[in-house]
């Protein structure tokens, strides 16, 4: 039995992945403008620091 990989939606992929960065240092989450987060224009707010990643768009782990 072939498992086929479940389509993606455009209009998912954009909600969950578009403009949001995850902290270098705590990994919280957070949504901004992509020209101010490499301006570092804009804080975590849990930690306060300026350094951000983009989100990647892999399969979720469980673990």
């Amino acid at each position: 039995m072939v498992i086929m990989p479940r389509q993606k939606f455009p209009e998912a992929e954009a909600r969950l992945f578009r403009r949001v960065f995850v902290c270098m240092h705590c990994g919280a989450k957070l949504r901004a403008d992509p020209a101010k987060i490499r301006l570092k224009k804009v804080k975590c707010r849990k930690c306060k620091r300026r350094e951000f990643r983009p989100m990647k768009r892999g399969q979720k782990s469980g673990a």
